[in-house]
């Protein structure tokens, strides 16, 4: 025998008075009132919640949450410390410049062991150091080229423009980063190499005939090879800065071509080609071009830098060949920075 259960019916009907009231009167929120003994700093907090810190962001007009990190303005310093981070954070940083640095002292070594102790070869005193330099170069470029375009491998390149939307002042900050270091590891690389080179091969007996040459003016004094200032000038900074120029200009290719393999392939055909058709080149009838390709080449204004040029002018300098890279560099790097600007990354 079953008997019905009446306790949910009685729970129902025992809410409904409840819920009526409920309705009749909905909840209010009351102001809160601080008690006699409690300190100002609640009472502040508790009358003005959203009060920010003078000085900090402070919260959306319709309150919420206020961050205790100052709100400052960003400039052209903080792109450049985040491109130094990350240049001297990056493992084939030191390996590109540490192999750089071997290759050119190494070499410039060998050249001077190699000649101390012969007769006078026909070139100025610092001129071995020319060799180790030709494959050091090698290296700045690559780096140049891998400072723009390794973030576009990865991708990290949207990253970096979402931390600093100003696109122009990343390609500035780069710039600047990487040229003062190129500049200053290559000057101390070829200033290292000329200090060898003086001191293993000063002193050499200048026969007469080879005193009268005119590319060698500077180089025989008393009859022995010496070292003038405007070659060590030439072989030290100059070629450190040649150099970095050439870096620069790399840098601006990855910067237009987003791609590692095509930029370094560009600019090794843009350093060497000129030189190597040149070479080829035997007719008369392309004696005149083959005459520009030699004076023009990236590989002769480094030379004459070193009192050896490459070309017909025997009194080059180099120094009117590196206006000129400098002015290619600038053109093509403000080339980069429209295009930066315009492209999607």
């Amino acid at each position: 025998m079953s008997t019905p259960n009446h306790q949910p019916q009685a729970q129902a009907q025992a809410q409904q008075p409840y819920q009526a009231q409920q309705q009749q009167q909905p909840y209010q929120a009351q102001e809160y009132q601080p008690q006699p003994g409690a300190p100002q700093a609640a009472t502040a907090t508790a009358t003005a919640p959203h009060a920010a810190p003078q000085g900090h962001g402070g919260p959306p007009p319709g309150g919420g949450y206020a961050s205790p990190i100052p709100v400052t303005r960003t400039h052209l310093g903080h792109a450049i410390v985040s491109e130094w981070t990350k240049i001297r954070s990056v493992r084939s940083t030191v390996w590109t410049l540490g192999v750089m640095f071997v290759l050119v002292v190494g070499i410039g070594l060998l050249t001077a062991l190699g000649l101390q102790g012969n007769e006078f070869v026909g070139m100025p005193l610092l001129a071995p150091g020319l060799f180790g330099l030709m494959l050091g170069q090698i290296c700045i470029i690559t780096l140049g080229v891998l400072v723009v375009t390794s973030e576009y491998g990865t991708g990290m390149i949207r990253t970096t423009m979402t931390a600093c939307p100003r696109r122009g002042r990343v390609l500035i900050a780069k710039s600047l980063i990487f040229f003062l270091l190129a500049f200053v590891m290559t000057t101390v690389a070829c200033s290292v190499t000329a200090l060898i080179n003086s001191t293993m091969l000063s002193g050499q007996k200048v026969p007469p005939y080879a005193a009268k040459v005119e590319a060698l003016k500077d180089s025989v004094e008393s009859g022995e090879l010496v070292a003038s200032s405007s070659q060590w000038l030439g072989a030290t900074v100059g070629a450190g800065l040649y150099v970095a120029l050439l870096g620069l200009l790399a840098l601006a290719v990855g910067a237009l071509l987003r791609h590692s393999a095509g930029a370094i392939t560009l600019m090794m055909g843009l350093v060497l080609l000129p030189l190597v058709l040149a070479l080829f080149m035997v007719g008369e009838t392309l004696e005149k071009v083959r005459e520009v390709l030699m004076e023009y080449s990236p590989l002769n204004g480094l030379a004459s830098l070193y009192r050896i040029p490459m070309s017909e002018d025997q009194t080059a300098t180099g120094w009117p060949l590196l206006g000129i890279l400098a002015a290619v560099t600038a053109a093509a790097l403000v080339t980069a920075y429209t295009l930066l600007n315009r492209r999607d990354v």
